[in-house]
């Protein structure tokens, strides 16, 4: 009889997250974010130094070669955080790239990549791109911290592809659990008709839904990075992306009219979900790695 496998973050794990998630939020906090929206299209140099320098880009690479030595259930933690977070810039291609790419490790190298879908983010703020992008096209991103590329479509869905997909999905949890705090702060305070919103039961329902989507999204993508499984992955992104749009869409509603307006952040969210769920592996192709294994 074999044992169970516990895939709950040990105490150094979340020591991890709780140091990249104090980075940010002393580096790039609602201020920081707000001045990236008003100047789309740049990469800020100085916090992908200092992302570089904190471990981020580093972290698998083995310590002989000036890494951290650690792994995917790790680097899925400090995703998540970025997702959250909403930093912009090509995070997970530079990831991938280090230890491959000079100076990617570092954070003194921006990289993007084609993805399998022909998309290629943040291709003008690149110092590499990898895959060919000879022809890509600017598209309308909806997501106005993420400018986009349209490259001819490699439909290959290689092992890089897939880790990406999974980091992909890591900052999609990010997102969800953002929006669930949002929505649950909110309700909170906002009144009407002298109570709390927070005590109408509607309200309850759909905070009671968002935290279930965020933590279902959050044990797949954390058991797939332990397991590496290329199915698993597949279903982790399929319920992250679900999490992170469906909760960004509750939360819009849980705030209300002031919800759609510019000034708040859940529609960057929002946006920023749209743009990951189509990125790479998509829903369509998700489903079809899955069922393919049934």
């Amino acid at each position: 009889m074999t044992g169970a496998v516990d895939f709950r973050p040990n105490e150094d794990q979340r020591d991890l997250r709780r140091g990249i998630r104090e980075l940010l939020a002393g580096r790039f906090g609602r201020e920081a974010l707000r001045a990236a929206v008003d100047g789309p299209g740049r990469v800020d140099r100085g916090l992908w130094k200092e992302l570089g320098e904190a471990g981020f880009f580093a972290l698998r690479l083995p310590e002989e070669e000036g890494g951290v030595g650690l792994g995917l259930p790790e680097a899925v933690l400090l995703f998540e955080e970025a997702g959250r977070a909403l930093l912009p810039g090509p995070l997970v291609a530079t990831h991938l790239a280090a230890g491959a790419v000079e100076g990617a490790a570092e954070g003194l190298t921006v990289v993007t990549e084609v993805s399998p879908e022909g998309l290629v983010p943040w291709l003008d703020a690149a110092d590499v791109v990898r895959g060919d992008a000879a022809g890509a096209v600017p598209l309308r991103s909806v997501d106005p911290l993420t400018p986009l590329h349209r490259a001819p479509r490699t439909g290959r869905l290689s092992a890089g592809a897939v880790e990406a997909a999974l980091l992909t999905a890591a900052e999609q949890v990010g997102t969800a659990a953002w929006c669930t705090d949002a929505a649950v702060a909110h309700a909170g305070r906002r009144e009407q008709f002298g109570q709390v919103i927070g005590g109408f039961q509607a309200v309850k329902h759909l905070c009671a839904g968002m935290l279930v989507r965020t933590e279902v999204a959050r044990a797949a993508v954390q058991a797939a990075a332990v397991t590496a499984d290329r199915v698993e992955i597949a279903g982790a992104k399929l319920l992250a992306d679900e999490a992170a749009v469906a909760n960004a869409r509750d939360c819009l509603q849980v705030h209300g009219g002031m919800g759609f307006t510019w000034e708040a952040d859940v529609h960057l969210h929002l946006k920023r979900a749209w743009v990951r769920a189509a990125l790479v592996l998509p829903g369509a192709k998700a489903a079809e790695e899955v069922a393919s294994a049934l």
